[in-house]
């Protein structure tokens, strides 16, 4: 049984929150132990654990692909009555909105907490000096909040601090070398801030460091954090395994510091993003004399200048064991040896977008048999795609192949026969043009399929409908014109069982609206922009899974009733906007089983009384019930809601 002033100051607490998502539900029962986030000691019952941390999702059009999880936060301040858990040890917050206002500073009197995250909380202000106090503290984020002012000299007191993360906010100054004073710490993460004048040395005494991250610019001018070229503190941190130096503005003119850290022992991952790293510096490094550990696995060297294809013989030279290799936003053309191939035996991920390579210069990846992922968005793809997969399916990479990009080039022709390439999944925003052959095979274990925003023609063959492994299909943005009924038809194959996401907005499409129940996994359906007509049938009900219904700006028909939203527990984004014809007529007390966070209902007819539904609807984002034939007055509980939600 949990300690009745403990109880209280939790509740205290709890009464500061507005809490939407039902995080704090289980606390009204008398035993505090027992109530969700909370942990007690089994010998004294005080509390020692508080770990309520969120879950937020920043957009709905952040990934149409894999989807989102669900969402769950707090809002509001966090209440001095915590002072009253003197033995609380672990304290989360993070993820959850505490906006405008500073960390408070009575956290820095939980004299016995040995882990804080308040992380992704949208907090402003200064970190506390009483941050200082927390002698026994070995874990310390603060990442992704909007605190400014300079990092408080207080923090060299936390000697017990392994890991430290300030990433992601508005610190400004010099790094003040007493960062280098708590000797446990095994992670340091200053990146994405606006720190200027060189690095520390003082660094180099954190013998035990494992994780380093520095510099990183959210803006496209040049770090102002700076090396000093005769320092050689990186070369004590032997244990590094993972070492981050984004938009460092000179590192460019240090051959010495690229030396230092090509000598690390157990570098697993580097990331040196943005710093202006130019063919001629890089290719200076003579490979007989240079050579990156053969921990290293994974390198990013995106971002910077480099011109010339042969920094991929360069990098096959000095690099042994890399899985993950991230080139993309440079200007990068023409084709490399393939001994590039041969030798890069265990890349798995290869990331090019944003250059200029053309179709031919494909070839010099065909032959990495290890090669799953091949990202190539925005280069001059400009061939038809038969010609552009020719060039890869030379080789053994086709076998191995698991995910491959084409987006945002100027690929031309139709679809061919795909099956030869498993891992095709985006060839959105390019030329392709035509009907889809009906013969067409999509590969059997295919899960994702993006050909939106061509100008392909006519409908969806047959066989899309026997790609059984099929989760998503986007054709948004195309010229398809064939009745919705034959479409839905055309995929009442095995695929009816696994698909989970369908675009088709944004064409041609006509017909009436058939029954859906067949999908039973489908989450997100988007019809807008469409020919869609004719009247809903009365007797159909939309998906029990759809979490996105999307179907505005056609032309239906019919009247809508609670009939056809039986049961759709999960459904958070409705839109129907400018279908004028179509009427919402709910039952004057029905309760939707669902929570909407995007309600678009513009030019349907929802009148002429003030839709009384919309009073259960406490979660919403964004509305939009204008031209919609309503009549009547706006009850003051919208008003009231709308404000709240303000």
């Amino acid at each position: 049984m949990c300690i009745q002033t403990e109880r209280e100051a939790l509740l205290q607490f709890k009464a500061a929150l507005v809490d939407d998502y039902g995080m704090l539900s289980s606390w009204t029962t008398s035993d505090c132990c027992q109530w969700q986030g909370i942990r007690c000691s089994n010998l004294t019952a005080h509390v020692l654990m508080l770990d309520l941390h969120g879950q937020v999702n920043y957009s709905y059009a952040f990934n149409r692909f894999t989807g989102f999880a669900s969402e769950r936060y707090m809002r509001g301040e966090i209440h001095k009555s915590l002072m009253e858990l003197q033995q609380l040890n672990y304290l989360n917050l993070s993820w959850n909105s505490f906006s405008n206002i500073g960390i408070p500073e009575f956290l820095g009197s939980l004299s016995n907490l040995r882990y804080l995250d308040l992380s992704d909380c949208y907090f402003g202000g200064k970190i506390p000096t009483q941050f200082g106090s927390l002698s026994h503290l070995k874990y310390l984020n603060l990442a992704r909040n909007s605190l400014e002012g300079s990092i408080p000299r207080q923090l060299e007191n936390l000697s017990q601090l392994q890991h430290l993360d300030l990433g992601g906010n508005s610190l400004e100054g010099n790094i003040p070398s007493q960062i280098g004073n708590p000797s446990q710490l095994q992670h340091l993460d200053l990146s994405y801030n606006s720190f200027e004048g060189s690095i520390p040395s003082q660094l180099g005494n954190l013998s035990n460091l494992q994780k380093l991250y520095l510099g990183g610019s959210y803006y496209d001018d040049d770090g102002a954090l700076k090396i000093d070229d005769g320092d050689h503190w990186l070369s004590n941190l032997i244990s590094l395994t993972h070492l981050s130096f984004d938009s460092i503005s000179n590192l460019n003119t240090s051959h010495s510091f690229l030396q230092m850290i090509a000598k690390l022992p157990k570098l697993r991952e580097l990331s040196l993003i943005d710093c202006s790293l130019s063919d001629h510096f890089i290719l200076s490094l003579r490979p007989s004399k240079f050579n990156f550990s053969s921990s290293l696995s994974t390198l990013d060297l995106s971002g910077n200048t480099f011109t010339s294809s042969m920094i991929l013989q360069w990098l096959s030279n000095v690099t042994s064991n890399l899985v993950e290799l991230d080139l993309s936003h440079n200007l990068l053309e023409g084709s490399t040896s393939n001994h590039f191939g041969r030798v890069m035996n265990s890349l798995e991920h290869l990331d090019l977008s944003y250059n200029i390579f053309k179709a031919e210069d494909l070839k010099s990846f065909a032959n990495i048999y290890t090669l799953h992922s091949l990202y190539m968005p925005e280069n001059h793809l400009t061939e038809d795609l038969p010609s552009i997969l020719y060039n890869l399916s030379s080789g053994c990479v086709r076998h191995s192949l698991q995910d491959l990009d084409f987006k945002y080039n100027q690929i031309t022709g139709s679809i061919p026969d795909l099956s030869v390439f498993s891992s095709l999944r985006f060839l959105d925003e390019n030329q392709l043009s035509g009907n889809i052959p009906e013969d067409i095979s999509l590969p059997f274990h295919l899960e994702f399929l993006s050909i939106g925003s061509n100008s392909l023609e006519g409908g969806i063959p047959k066989s899309f409908g026997n790609a059984c492994a099929l989760r998503s299909l986007d054709m948004s943005d195309n010229s398809f014109s064939e009745e919705f009924p034959m479409t839905i038809h055309h995929l009442s194959g095995c695929a009816r069982y696994s698909l989970e996401r369908l675009y088709l907005g944004m064409n041609q499409i006509n017909g009436t609206l058939p029954d859906l129940s067949i999908f039973s996994s489908l989450r997100k359906l988007y019809l807008d922009g469409n020919k869609l007509n004719g009247e809903i049938p009365k007797d159909i009900k939309f998906q029990t899974q759809l979490e996105e219904l999307d179907m505005q700006s056609n032309s239906l028909t019919g009247v809508l009733t609670d009939y056809h939203f039986a049961d759709m527990s999960k459904l958070d984004f409705f839109e129907l906007s400018n279908n004028s014809l179509l009427v919402l007529a709910f039952s004057p007390n029905w309760v939707p089983p669902f929570q909407l966070k995007h309600i678009r209902l513009g030019s349907c007819k929802l009148g002429p009384v003030f839709p009384k539904w919309l009073e259960t609807q406490n979660q919403f984002e964004d509305i939009d019930i204008s031209n919609a034939g309503i009549a009547y007055m706006v009850p003051k509980w919208f008003w009231a809601n709308l404000a709240f939600r303000e």
